[in-house]
């Protein structure tokens, strides 16, 4: 006679959870979004609010974005990059994020292709040499040196960030960033040992991690965000995405993946859904640039039709072909939707648009479990990245309870 298992019981959304060697007071992750608060390169007092309000707000772990591991690899000049200058700073804010209950994540990489060399003064790399839409400029192929560098700059990263306080690191291998760059096939075409195959593209990736799991040893959690597809022709897209993911979990360097999608180079909107901004975007860039938006925007920048969830058809795929913790990003703004991914057998989820709108909004679903977010995914956050991200539509009175 053979028994039916039981299945197991659907996790509470907001009850405690583990990630790794970390417990998280609840299951919800504020993903990384960059706020454009660190002048210098270094944390200010403004930075720190974002991410206190955040967790007074109720989420479990609260994503610093983006913290890059060299010079080089940041998206602009005033952005964080890891070294011993900022650890006071980052201190003051993982010490701000747990006097509130909250765990504080570390979004760890480089920025490659999406690299502004203008901004930072350093030429901005890839896997192949070409002609980016970042600027314009052309970016540089990565040497073997180069490659060594920033895979040991992440081993680095991870250890400032452990000094700092950080209950996690996230390693950033999506959006066409350094490491998915080489991921992808569109823009991966060397001949040497980390291109071709599947297998060679990814081995930056999996060399990464390693080395940030060796750096973290048990002592914070290791997450990775990683694309299902670029939403590019002929990029990276779910079935080797599906490969990439079983790597990851047979090497055991991951706690957890938080899934993602698009290309920060070649298909931004991708990641979002929803209406592209043109104008909010075209009032914000230099003159030429403004003058490009206007004329050629709508090539570039791509409306696709927002929906609640709409990453879960492809992370399903994930999900049915790995075991270990995977993170649900992409229209979760409601207790529902929580509720639909924890049923799907995601372990956690994550949030961006909706905490901008309402950074209190977790309180409020536990207080209320019918609770809708007020965010209208109009897109109009996107372009304030340049300056200082928030939502245009959140009076202060409201951002700030």
């Amino acid at each position: 006679m053979t028994l039916n298992p039981i299945p197991d019981p659907i996790p509470d959304v907001l009850a405690p959870a583990r990630l790794g060697p970390v417990t998280l007071r609840n299951r919800t992750i504020k993903s990384a979004t960059f706020e454009h608060m660190a002048p210098g390169a270094l944390v200010s007092d403004q930075l720190i609010d974002f991410h206190r309000q955040v967790a007074a707000g109720g989420v479990g772990m609260t994503t610093v974005a983006y913290c890059a591991v060299a010079p080089e690899g940041r998206t602009e000049a005033d952005q964080i990059w890891m070294r011993d200058e900022a650890v006071p700073g980052l201190r003051r804010l993982t010490d701000a994020v747990h006097a509130e209950g909250a765990a504080a994540s570390a979004q760890i990489g480089h920025a490659g292709p999406v690299a502004s060399a203008k901004s930072n003064g350093y030429p901005a790399l890839s896997a192949s040499r070409r002609i980016s839409p970042m600027g314009p400029q052309v970016t540089h192929a990565a040497t073997l040196a180069d490659i060594a560098r920033i895979r040991t700059a992440h081993g680095t990263a991870t250890r400032l960030a452990i000094e700092s306080g950080f209950d996690a690191v996230e390693i950033h291998f999506g959006h066409n960033y350094f490491a998915s760059s080489f991921l992808s096939p569109a823009l991966n075409r060397r001949k040497d040992s980390y291109g071709g195959s599947l297998r060679n593209r990814a081995r930056l990736v999996r060399e990464v991690a390693a080395e940030v799991r060796e750096a973290a040893g048990d002592r914070i959690a290791v997450l990775a965000k990683l694309n299902m597809d670029d939403g590019v022709p002929g990029g990276f897209w779910l079935d080797e995405a599906i490969q990439v993911a079983q790597w990851l979990e047979a090497d055991g360097s991951l706690d957890a993946i938080e899934l993602t999608i698009g290309s920060s180079l070649l298909n931004p909107m991708y990641l979002f859904k929803g209406e592209a901004p043109l104008n909010e975007f075209a009032a914000v860039m230099s003159p030429l640039m403004r003058f490009g938006v206007k004329v050629a925007g709508k090539f570039f920048l791509h409306d696709y039709p927002y929906e609640d969830l709409f990453m879960l058809d492809a992370a399903r795929q994930i999900r049915a072909n790995v075991s270990m913790p995977l993170v649900l990003l992409g229209g979760i703004t409601d207790k529902a939707a929580m509720d639909t991914a924890m049923a799907e057998g995601f372990e956690f989820v994550a949030m961006a648009r909706a905490l901008l709108r309402e950074p209190d909004l977790i309180n409020r679903i536990r207080e209320d479990h019918d609770r809708k977010s007020l965010c209208i995914h109009c897109n109009k956050c996107m372009p304030t990245i340049f300056y200082d991200t928030h939502c245009v539509l959140a009076t202060p009175q409201v951002a700030a309870r």
